[in-house]
């Protein structure tokens, strides 16, 4: 039920892509060319193909793998992931999930970690980077992904939230424990991560509550200072100079920071052997990594936080079942806003080169 209203791609999708006769290079249309920017088709390990768009940044240290809202694609966010890359200083790799723009399949919660594992996985391949010089930043529903992968990267550098969910199905109802069909347990993951974390919300965020990103920051273990924009919606933030100045402040602090030691953290992997991002045998994994193997496959739906819970979502569920249908006609309408996301993107190019201006010396 969860997953049901959790997808919004855009229909139709706003590009297209061809090759180029001349270089022989993918393109996206309705979108200028530029140098700088590779546009790529990447395989996922669940039979899939992404699109994704790489932006180079000369003077950068550091790559920012950023996984967008809903309603939204490439296309739409083409702009402002090129001018984030120039106002942050930062090489920048975003990409469509399955079943939004020209990607294959169709729109899952783990698609969507194939998805994002797809895109690192070409990142350390294809561009060289290493694990301590990535920024994962998840917007909205892209919170989910980047949380998951950010659990399982011993040496990230550092998270961005913007917008988060707790989970999918808190979006809709207040409720207070973790049930087996809800997806994007950031809730639970969150405490997994052992990076810097920044988390951004708007106080006045009509499609996922402000108490969402606050409830995630009180739960992180490294807390970076979060940005709780007063009166800031779900589609806005970047029209704030505040986030621009915020966020910069951010990547230059983690930028400048001692890079994580090998094995200082240890990865947490909860799931299959396949979910693993880098696809590569790990070396040293001590004893007890063997107890937090708790889900046989990812493709089974995750248990619940502990067996005592089981018993009692057994009869949370048929005692709540007729009110969630009730409510879930409701819950569509908050969904339904996330859809006019996209009209915010070419004023929030505007305000970035304000908040660039007004915060440089």
């Amino acid at each position: 039920m969860a997953a049901k209203f959790a997808f919004f791609p855009p229909n139709p999708p706003s590009y297209k892509i061809y090759r180029d006769e001349v270089s022989g290079l993918l393109k996206m249309s309705d979108v200028p060319h530029r140098e700088n920017v590779d546009v790529l088709k990447l395989p996922t390990r669940r039979g899939h193909e992404i699109v994704a768009m790489y932006v180079r940044n000369p003077m950068a240290t550091m790559t920012l793998l950023y996984s967008h809202g809903n309603a939204a694609d490439l296309g739409q966010m083409y702009e402002l992931f090129v001018e984030l890359s120039v106002h942050l200083r930062v090489n920048l790799m975003g990409y469509d999930y399955s079943g939004y723009g020209q990607s294959t399949g169709k729109p899952s919660e783990y698609n969507t970690y194939a998805d994002i594992e797809a895109a690192y996985k070409c990142l350390e391949e294809q561009y060289g980077v290493k694990e301590e010089y990535v920024v994962l930043y998840g917007q909205s529903v892209g919170s989910g992904p980047t949380v998951d992968l950010a659990a399982r990267l011993p040496r990230l550098r550092a998270v961005v939230l913007h917008s988060p969910i707790l989970s999918g199905l808190r979006v809709m109802y207040p409720v207070k424990r973790t049930y087996w069909f809800d997806i994007y347990k950031n809730i639970d993951k969150i405490g997994m991560v052992n990076c810097p974390v920044l988390i951004m919300h708007g106080t006045s965020d009509e499609v996922v509550d402000f108490s969402h990103g606050k409830q995630l920051w009180e739960l992180c273990k490294e807390k970076y200072e979060p940005l709780w924009l007063k009166g800031g919606g779900h589609c806005n933030l970047e029209l704030y100079p505040e986030y621009i100045k915020h966020l910069r402040k951010f990547i230059s602090t983690v930028e400048k920071g001692p890079l994580p030691r090998n094995g200082s953290r240890r990865s947490v992997d909860r799931s299959d052997p396949s979910r693993k991002s880098t696809d590569r045998p790990e070396k040293s994994r001590t004893s007890t990594d063997r107890s937090e193997k708790l889900r046989s496959t990812t493709e089974r739906p995750e248990k619940s936080r502990n067996s005592t819970d089981r018993q009692d979502n057994r009869t949370e569920k048929a005692r709540t079942s007729t009110d969630r249908r009730e409510k879930s006609r409701n819950s569509i309408d908050r969904f339904e806003k996330s859809r006019k996301s996209t009209d915010h993107f070419e004023k929030a190019r505007a305000s970035i080169d304000r908040g660039e201006r007004t915060t440089t010396s």
